[in-house]
């Protein structure tokens, strides 16, 4: 397969506009859109092939509460690191989609997973977590070119995500998703409109 100059645009314009969703339409999802996200993630590269992820589709009311819960603990802990004036600051900042999002995915990666035979992993194992995240890079950009936005909700404590869906011990929380229409198109990145912290370039060096 030969591409033109269009993909390489489009694709350009994708990730451009690959944003970390905080407000959403309570709207259902297209009929069809959550199989077509989860084909993205089949066509993630992974470790020996090892395709650790696994993905659970959180849908009971209670199971939500518990983790808005959680996020409300942790968010009030991380608050309080900052003085208050970055404590105001950091409050403003609307840093979770859980009350809104209509589908909700809690992301964990298989730590000693059978598939892959141990290919790649054994002088780095974190090759694993690493493969989840391509996977969820890919589902993020597929959202985006379906015009879905998600939203990666990090300020939760790992063990209790795992005890509170009864994770398996060899399965390891790594992302919690909020996917829905959004409110509204924007280009540039929350914290960097919000002046919390502008995007820096990539650092890249000659040796």
């Amino acid at each position: 397969m030969s591409f033109s100059e269009h993909h390489r645009a489009a694709l350009v314009e994708i990730m451009r506009w690959r944003r970390d969703v905080r407000h959403f339409r309570p709207d259902p999802l297209p009929e069809g859109a959550l199989e077509t996200l989860r084909q993205a993630m089949d066509l993630a590269p992974s470790v020996g092939n090892a395709r650790p992820w696994r993905v659970i589709r959180v849908r009971d009311p209670e199971l939500r509460a518990a983790v808005r819960a959680e996020f409300t603990r942790c968010n009030a802990e991380a608050a309080g690191v900052y003085d208050e004036e970055e404590r105001q600051e950091y409050l403003r900042l609307k840093l979770a989609g859980l009350d809104a999002a209509p589908e909700q995915l809690a992301v964990f990666t298989e730590t000693a997973p059978e598939a892959g035979r141990g290919l790649g992993r054994r002088t780095m194992p974190e090759t694993l977590e690493q493969s989840t995240a391509m996977a969820i890079h890919a589902l993020w950009l597929a959202a985006r070119a379906a015009n879905i936005g998600l939203g990666m909700v990090s300020i939760l404590e790992p063990a209790r995500i795992a005890a509170l869906f009864d994770a398996p011990e060899s399965w390891r929380f790594t992302a919690y998703l909020c996917l829905g229409l959004p409110e509204f198109e924007d280009d540039t990145p929350l914290l960097h409109r919000a002046d919390w912290q502008r995007n820096l370039p990539t650092s890249w060096e000659d040796r």
